[in-house]
């Protein structure tokens, strides 16, 4: 009968329909990194700046989500890389935003321009951690790195004192960080600091942008070219991969890397392998395990609103022109070869690199040299 059919199709939209909202209920978000979690979940964004520099997707990334997903089983992260571009950062917090995330951690591309995310944030009640970079000139909640300026007299110091141990006299090249992110111009002070009154001219200097190392390369050959082979005797390089360029340039013109002290910074694997094999002077390793997962816990304690816990991990201030940004400031340690044993040794045992890594190839030698075992 027509009736009774058209009763049954009723009844079958009416089970269909339940089954739909049933099951819609039930369904996950998925967020921008790939992972996903309940509709309902606590989101928090993290945004990196770059991949140039290997630490952040091998390092901070991994660190950072292991922890918060410790310390908190229903917390969601909106992940995204920057890479190197400040306009697409700009539109990844605009996302994780619009997304509903409740805390951001920024890594900032631009220190300067990422005052507007703070700005965006800030209007919807969404409080910042500046991470590693300091914003400048924003209301952001609370800033955790480690002592910049620092990171910088380390470098210069180490420098010149194996200069003037190996008696040396006369002009390095100087290869800053990007223009564009505050800790490069805080390296660049702290090293000015100690190399403006060492003895030692400064014959080239440059800033890096991107601090890509192909760059670096090219600010190297074009100092060889304008100064001479033989017319430096070292070089102060901001960070590994500024070293690596400038050691690469060396090599392509015929120049030893060891008789040209070089440094560096963050402690990447190939430069440790290049500091126990000669041809980089020294690097800083920064402990980016206690880095990644205080801001973890940071973020986590204000996703949950325990401002009270979140205040009382930040018991150090920093100025970044607007305020007195709450601070966690962590401290950097210098690696040379001399050193190797104990501070390549911390590394390892913070599961920062691996000695079966560290120990391979051409730096297997080196490593028993130096009292490492791989």
């Amino acid at each position: 009968m027509p009736g009774k059919s058209i009763g049954r199709a009723f009844r079958l939209a009416a089970v269909v329909a339940m089954i739909t909202l049933v099951g819609a209920a039930c369904s996950t978000t998925k967020n921008s990194g790939g992972g996903s979690s309940s509709g309902g979940a606590k989101k928090i964004a993290l945004l990196l700046p770059e991949s140039k520099t290997t630490r952040y997707e091998a390092q901070d990334k991994p660190l950072f989500e292991a922890k918060v997903q410790a310390l908190c089983s229903d917390c969601q992260i909106i992940y995204n890389n920057a890479n190197q571009d400040a306009a697409a950062q700009q539109n990844q917090a605009d996302a994780a935003l619009t997304n509903g995330a409740k805390v951001l951690v920024l890594d900032p591309v631009d220190s300067a321009s990422a005052a507007s995310i703070v700005s965006k944030a800030k209007a919807k009640g969404v409080p910042v951690i500046s991470y590693d970079r300091l914003i400048l000139n924003a209301d952001e909640d609370y800033y955790i790195s480690f002592d910049n300026v620092q990171v910088g007299k380390l470098q210069a110091q180490s420098l010149v004192n194996k200069l003037k141990a190996d008696g040396k006299s006369g002009s390095i090249v100087m290869i800053n960080g990007s223009p564009t992110d505050n800790n490069a111009k805080l390296f660049k002070q702290g090293a000015h600091s100690v190399l403006d009154t060492s003895g030692f001219k400064i014959a080239k200097e440059y800033d890096t942008p991107d601090w890509s190392p192909d760059k670096a390369q090219t600010e190297m050959e074009q100092a060889i070219t304008g100064l001479g082979k033989n017319a430096f005797i070292g070089v102060y390089a901001a960070n590994d991969g500024t070293g690596g360029g400038a050691i690469a340039a060396m090599k392509g013109q015929g120049i030893a890397p060891s008789t040209r002290p070089t440094t560096g910074q963050d402690a990447e694997l190939a430069a440790i392998q290049r500091i126990l094999t000669g041809e980089q002077y020294m690097t800083v390793y920064k402990a980016i395990k206690p880095e990644a997962e205080d801001a973890a816990q940071l973020a986590v304690n204000l996703v949950n609103g325990n401002t009270s816990a979140a205040s009382g991990m930040a018991a150090q201030k920093t100025n970044n022109g607007q305020k007195d940004v709450p601070s966690i400031i962590l401290t950097p340690i210098p690696v040379t070869k001399a050193t190797a044993k104990e501070t390549i040794g911390k590394m390892i045992s913070d599961g920062f690199l691996k000695a079966s890594d560290i120990c391979a190839g051409a730096a297997a030698s080196a490593c028993q040299a130096a009292g490492i075992s791989g």
